[in-house]
């Protein structure tokens, strides 16, 4: 089970041959504090997700909990409120390095195990004109994206210069660290 809307999670476990059902989590992120380091945010909220989709099941699952966040300086810039809120985060990403964090939780509903674990990738933008993030926003992608950018758009993937480190992470879903998590679990490896 994927506890996530998101399309981009759903098209890479799809990519890599996966078969899934979608439970949305009804975790309210909100009330979530940012108190705490980011890793350990992004850990917690995929932990509450899965837990979140977890109670709602009652066959035996795997759930996946995931969560991406964007930090700059210590700030989390999760997804804009509106369009000018997005214009605001593409212009202080605008020129600078900034890093990705992506929490995973599994759970196996039989037998309560948890696995958790989090992904960090450096991001470097070059330096963005005003016109470009206008006309970026304009298209409406930014929105529903940690950040306001998406790596694997048409145009949001213009402004990144350089990553250091796992490119799927950027997307949402580090493909090699779930992999290797779900490994973990008897009846999914294969030795």
């Amino acid at each position: 089970m994927l506890a996530s809307k998101s399309p981009r999670r759903r098209k890479l476990l799809e990519q890599i041959g996966f078969t899934f059902d979608v439970v949305v989590s009804d975790y309210d992120e909100g009330h979530h504090s940012t108190a705490i380091a980011p890793s350990d945010y992004a850990s917690e909220l995929a932990w509450e997700k899965a837990k979140s989709v977890e109670a709602k099941l009652n066959a035996h699952s795997l759930v996946i909990g995931a969560d991406t966040i964007v930090v700059l300086d210590d700030n989390i810039l999760n997804k804009p409120a509106d369009e000018r809120d997005a214009f605001r985060m593409l212009k202080t990403l605008s020129g600078r390095t900034h890093t990705v964090y992506t929490g995973l939780a599994i759970i196996d509903t039989e037998t309560g195990r948890t696995i958790r674990d989090v992904k960090a990738t450096k991001v470097t933008f070059r330096e963005l004109s005003d016109e470009e993030i206008t006309a970026y926003i304009a298209t409406g992608s930014p929105l529903d994206k940690a950040g306001a950018y998406g790596i694997q758009d048409d145009y949001g993937a213009v402004f990144i210069s350089q990553i250091e480190g796992c490119y799927y992470n950027i997307v949402g879903l580090p493909l090699e660290m779930l992999y290797t998590m779900l490994k973990q679990f008897s009846e999914f490896s294969n030795e």
